[in-house]
This record gives C-alpha cells, structure tokens and sequence, in this order.
C-alpha cells in the first residue's frame, strides 16, 4: 500500500497511458501492470475505451465501489463497442445478468447503448430469463428484432424457438424501437416483428468491422 500511495502522489490527476510511461520512465507493459495494480487497490478510475481514447483518473482516496457493476459496465464487459457511462449506474443487492442488461439497455432508447448491447446476445444463457424480462419491460418484439439485427453481422447464440415463438405473439402496441426512428433496411425484419428498426446496413458493416 505504501509503494502505491508513492505512486499516486507521482501520477495523481488524469492521465493517458503514454503520460503515464513518460512521468514514470518504463515501458509500456510495466505501465499497464501499474495500472492493473493500482485499479484493484481503487485508486484508478478508467474512461472511454473503443475508438475514444481511454484515460486514467489517479486518485490518493481510495475508490470503493458500491454494489455490483451496472448496466454501462455490463456492456463494455462483453461488447466491442465501448461505451461511456452517462451516469453511475450500479445494483445493490444482485448481480445484473446480461439478461436484463440487454433489456435494460433497450428501455433507454438510446441509439448507441443498443447498440452496443448486441453483442451481448452471445453471452445470453438464459432465454427464458430474457424472454421474462422482456415482458415486465414491454419490448419482447424490440428484442425479437434487435436479436435478428444482430444475427446479420455478428456471431450469436440460436434462439430457443420456443421463446422466439412467444416473442413473435406479444401484442405490444408501441411501433418504435426508438421513436420516430426508422431506416429503409432490414425491411424483411420489421414485416416479421411489426417494428421499426433504427439502425442501416452501414451501421451494421460497422459494428462488425470493430468487432474483428
């Protein structure tokens, strides 16, 4: 802990990887290792990520994290595109299954948190679990399309047919994935789901380019 409270007080304030090479004298792998040490200790908090450049926010207070990770940290735990948390998000009592990440994910309506979230299609274990989440949300046809979106461009676990089946049936009345959202493609997938779908093929050719 001494070494580490040493090491803050050198770095402490917001950093990139190359500063933090520079400041200390080592190399690259020796920083990382730093890094790995320091963040398990809390005393780095880490930003951006993906395309962004990511940064390092040393501090001599010790962060210590309440809960389990939430949904921002659920995304980026599995999917290529990183995201920024728009705020901090974490669970108390449980921890957020990529279940109901996936669902949660949907309910924001936000464009690039779905986005991200496709990837997490490939890391569901449960699709009776979805499927129940999906319901108390209201966006079983949502996920339905979303699934068939992500299955275009990305590797993904089959869907159990029977849950497809009981997604195909919901009666949800909502039309917008996001609203007032849609694009000319995947026509085929909103006849199928009676939703409209808010990302293009563009979209899609690059989520699969980030995720080679």
């Amino acid at each position: 802990m001494r070494k580490s409270i040493k090491l803050i007080k050198k770095l402490e304030g917001l950093h990139t990887l190359d500063t933090m090479q520079k400041l200390l004298g080592v190399s690259k792998k020796t920083a990382i290792k730093e890094i790995s040490l320091l963040r398990k200790e809390g005393f780095v908090k880490t930003f951006g990520g993906g395309k962004q450049p990511r940064l390092y926010l040393l501090s001599t207070t010790p962060r210590r994290e309440i809960g389990y990770p939430g949904l921002y940290e659920t995304i980026n735990r599995y999917s290529p595109i990183k995201i920024r948390e728009q705020f901090t998000h974490k669970i108390i009592n449980r921890k957020l299954s990529v279940e109901e990440a996936l669902i949660r994910a949907v309910v924001t309506k936000d464009i690039r948190t779905i986005m991200a979230s496709l990837g997490l299609f490939n890391h569901v274990s449960n699709w009776k679990r979805l499927y129940r989440y999906s319901k108390e949300f209201g966006v079983r046809r949502k996920i339905g399309a979303l699934y068939d979106i992500a299955r275009i461009s990305l590797k993904v676990k089959k869907m159990d047919l029977r849950i497809r089946k009981r997604l195909l049936e919901s009666d949800e009345k909502e039309k917008f994935i996001i609203p007032n959202m849609k694009t000319k493609d995947f026509k085929s997938i909103e006849r199928t789901w009676r939703i409209h779908i808010p990302l293009n093929k563009a979209d899609m050719e690059a989520y699969k380019e980030w995720s080679r």
